[in-house]
Parts: structure tokens; sequence; C-alpha cells
């Protein structure tokens, strides 16, 4: 079944940052009525309502009890102006997210079609049969309501619906966090490199090694160096780590890491979805609540990705600190000398 979702909003970025309207005649060629006007056609009778309850109040005539409902209803048109303002700050800071570079394409494609009307795309105008409504209802909230080719049915949101969920740290589009560089961060903190690996910002140097405690050496002390090939017979010396030492030593910092993460779960579905899944996606409609199955394969998968694309570029390939023994040598000669030390060393 393919994903509407994932679809929709691939295809809206791709149109977005796409050069392709600009070299369309046939585009550029006519006028494009982004005027939805939406505060001009909330307000358009306001003003004679204000005054009908204005007046009904003065004189005495309302149809409430002590004009206790009139008065309420004044109150709100009052404060109504900056309450659309508060409103549409709140939407738009939430429907930027689906601009965001690591946007999670399996968020619901409806609220990228609505950050695209509000924000006066090319192909989104009311020419191309979109139109957008504020309205001011009689509870104090207001609501706002989109229409267009790409809605099956009108996308209606609630003010007060909003800001509850934002009040609790809930968006109606899920952020991504960025993966990326709180690894990078995570790095430093598991306490596996040396104390010159990390500079005063907290970030690892671009020279950084990892403890010489994680590293395994022979029973006299001296480094257990494997030898790779690297043609004409010729090899050299690369350091071995303890990966179980350095599993339990970066365990606990991975856990809390994830643990903060799984704090926010439609966060840490769109962490899943863009870098762990490897295309088994999740939904924010059937996989939240995050139940303790999905939470421990959350985990699994951070600690693998984790090491696989972070902490492995520090412990592949890493050259001896001593000089002589990160020289190239030749391969031959070197399994010889290994054999009569052996031999020495076993009286044989």
């Amino acid at each position: 079944m393919k994903n509407e979702n994932i679809i929709n909003n691939l295809t809206i970025k791709q149109i977005n940052q796409s050069d392709a309207l600009g070299f369309s005649k046939d585009f550029i060629s006519k006028a494009h009525d982004v005027n939805f006007d939406l505060l001009g056609r909330a307000f358009a009778n306001t003003a004679k309502t204000y005054a009908k309850l204005k007046i009904a109040i003065e004189n005495n005539t309302c149809e409430s009890e002590n004009c206790v409902f009139e008065i309420n209803q004044l109150k709100m048109l009052e404060q109504a102006p900056q309450a659309s303002l508060d409103f549409l700050s709140l939407l738009l800071s939430q429907l930027q997210i689906t601009e965001s570079q690591n946007f999670d394409p399996n968020n619901n494609f409806e609220y990228t079609v609505a950050n695209c009307i509000l924000n006066e795309k090319p192909g989104f105008s009311k020419s191309d049969g979109y139109d957008v409504y504020l309205d001011l209802l009689q509870d104090g909230s207001q609501q706002i309501s989109f229409y267009g080719p790409m809605f099956k049915q009108p996308l209606i949101i609630n003010s007060v619906s909003l800001q509850a969920l934002s009040n609790v740290g809930t968006t109606i589009v899920a952020s991504t966090p960025d993966l990326p560089s709180e690894m990078m961060s995570l790095l430093s903190k598991t306490g596996l490199f040396t104390a010159e690996s990390i500079m005063e910002n907290g970030k690892l140097s671009p020279n950084a090694k990892i403890s010489e405690e994680f590293v395994l050496k022979n029973p006299d002390g001296s480094f257990d160096y494997e030898i790779i090939e690297i043609g004409n017979g010729k090899g050299r010396n690369i350091l071995k780590y303890d990966m179980d030492k350095i599993q339990r030593k970066s365990n606990p910092f991975i856990t809390a890491e994830v643990a903060g993460l799984l704090n926010l779960e439609q966060e840490a579905i769109a962490a899943w979805n863009v870098y762990l899944s490897e295309g088994k996606y999740w939904s924010y409609t059937e996989d939240l609540p995050l139940y303790p199955d999905k939470q421990k394969e959350f985990e699994k998968k951070y600690k693998d990705y984790f090491m696989n694309n972070y902490l492995k570029q520090f412990v592949e390939n890493q050259l001896p600190t001593n000089p002589e023994d990160a020289a190239i040598f030749d391969i031959q000669e070197a399994k010889m000398a290994k054999a009569q030390a052996f031999i020495e060393a076993n009286n044989l």
C-alpha cells in the first residue's frame, strides 16, 4: 500500500525547491490571487455586532439576565484581534516544521499544504482552487479552515485545542530531533575518549582518540595489533579495541539519551522514521503511545546506529601512536619474526 503522506509531502517539497515554475510560460503569464484576507473577512461584521452589544448593555435591553451573555461577548470581541494574532502565530510556528531539512514525510501532508497556503507558495493560491477562512466562535475560541484540491475534506484547526496541545509540549506536526548533532555530542559524554580529545566547548577535537584503557594488549603490556594488508606484500599494524568494555562504558549514556528522546514520543517517531527505520516506518496515528516493545526496539536500533555510524570511525583502522609500530612493513618478514618470537618465548 502506498504511503499517501510520504508521496504528497515529498512531491510538495520537490515543487517548492524546484525552479521549474520560473520557466513555465503558462504560470508566469497569469495572475495568481493569494489575497486570502484572513483577518479582514473574520472581522468584517464584528463592528456591527460590537455596537449592538454595547447599546444593549448601556440601555439595559439585554436578552440575558444582568447582561451576562452580552458582557462576555463584548469582552471576547475586544480580545479577539490579539487572540487571532496569537493563534496564527502559534499555528505558523508549528506548520513551519514542514520546511525543516530533516522533516519526516510520514507527517500528515495536509499540514504541509496548509503551510504552503499561508506562506503563499506557488501553486497554492486562490486561483489554484485553495481558500482559507478564520472564524470567531461564540464560545470565544477561533477556528481556521483550509479548502482546496489536496484536501479530501476541510482541514479545521481550533485555537483552544491547538493551545492546549502546545501547553503540554505537543505539536500537530512532529519535529525531527537532530540525531547527527546529538550523537556527536553523545560521543564526548561517554567517557571513552582521552581528556585531550574534549575541547572547551565539550565537543570532540578533530584528532580525538579513544583512551588506551579500551585498547587490547598482550599479557606483557604491549599492544595486541591486528595486521592489515595494503598491497604489494606490504602491511601495517592497527589497534584492536575491547568492544565489550566500550559498550559497557557507553551503554548508560546511550540509555539516558534514549530515555530523553522517548519522553517526547512524537519526536521519537520522527527520529525513527528519518534516521533509524530502514523503511519500517511508524505511524503517528497508529503507534502512539509507544508501548514497551516499541521503546525497546527504538533503544536497540539507536545503539546500533550510534555504534555503526559514529563510534565505529574511532575504532577502525586506527594506527599505533608509536611511529615505529605505525610504519609499513613486509608481511612475510613480520610473520617469520612473529613465529620466531613465539618459538623463543616457549623454548621450542
